[in-house]
């Protein structure tokens, strides 16, 4: 089932703090991980990911690091900070309440009674 990219828009902090909170990444693997995370739901590309990363890197909510890689090439990985902790641990609640509001409006529906 395809979704529409305006219900992911303000989901992707989230999305993108809590790949972090597992683990450093770069950028290609967050947007590789968050696909098959998401069963290919979600897919991100690199014009919406990098303002996102480079936001939440001057908002100090993540820093940024350069690693070198087997190939010679360096990296830029991206690790979560004690705030972007903080502030994923808001945004989980704020997505909590708001999934809970809309399935009040939808009757309790689940996925089976709505594709019915």
């Amino acid at each position: 089932m395809k979704v529409d990219k305006e219900l992911l828009k303000g989901s992707t902090t989230m999305l993108i703090l809590k790949l972090l909170d597992g683990g450093d990444m770069y950028g290609y693997l967050m947007t590789k991980e968050l696909e098959r995370r998401s069963d290919n739901t979600f897919t991100l590309k690199e014009g919406t990911l990098y303002p996102i990363l480079h936001s939440l890197e001057s908002n100090q909510m993540i820093q940024a690091y350069w690693e070198n890689t087997e190939s010679a090439r360096k990296r830029k990985y991206y690790t979560i900070t004690k705030g972007g902790k903080k502030l994923l641990l808001e945004k989980e609640k704020e997505w909590a309440h708001y999934a809970d509001a809309i399935r009040k409006v939808l009757g309790g529906a689940t996925i089976e009674h709505i594709c019915i």
